[in-house]
């Protein structure tokens, strides 16, 4: 028997290939915390993870979970949006980052009229682009069927249509639910 993979745990299976001790990751969307806590335990003592959110909430949260884990130490909680990620990660770290995830749509628990928007996430995803290194991989999970939750994961395959195949290989991995509003991961990897 075959057995299929939830999204978000497909990509931390894609992600496991790609973050090696010692490395930088992005959390881009640290929601209520679980991708940050993954990507902290895999960068180890000497990596670094740099966690975006606009809600307070959230990075309250992370933080906790974090501390809980004894992993706060490895990652930089940032309350802004992750379309400023590059002013708010070091210039020593641009163009050297291995993995940046993004969970697009609302914070579970949390207010569902605060989303992520097409605008700023297509823009963070183009700047996500540029801080990585050479074979380096951004995550994308996105959520159509909510308010603003369609345009922006119409906007966004459009968006990866466009990126040249010399320098950007781009897969999308659908939900194993056969439904045209089902949640979708885009898996970009910058070839050089």
């Amino acid at each position: 028997m075959t057995r299929i993979f939830p999204l978000p745990e497909t990509a931390h299976h894609i992600v496991r290939q790609h973050l090696l001790q010692g490395g930088s990751a992005v959390d881009a969307t640290v929601g209520n915390g679980h991708d940050t806590t993954f990507l902290a335990q895999l960068v180890g003592d000497r990596g670094a993870v740099f966690g975006f959110d606009v809600q307070l909430q959230a990075i309250h949260i992370t933080a906790q979970l974090l501390q809980q884990r004894d992993l706060l130490h490895r990652v930089t909680l940032i309350h802004a949006s992750h379309s400023l990620m590059d002013e708010h990660i070091p210039q020593i770290f641009h163009g050297q980052i291995q993995v940046i995830m993004f969970n697009l749509g609302y914070l579970p628990g949390g207010n569902k009229s605060i989303i992520t928007r097409a605008d700023s996430t297509l823009t963070a995803i183009e700047i996500a682009c540029r801080l990585l290194t050479a074979q380096g991989i951004v995550t994308v999970l996105a959520y159509p069927g909510h308010v603003g939750g369609d345009e922006e994961t119409l906007r966004l395959s459009r968006w990866c249509q466009q990126l040249g195949p010399r320098h950007f290989q781009v897969d999308t991995v659908l939900s194993h639910y056969p439904k045209p509003h089902a949640p979708r991961l885009f898996v970009i990897r910058k070839m050089n």
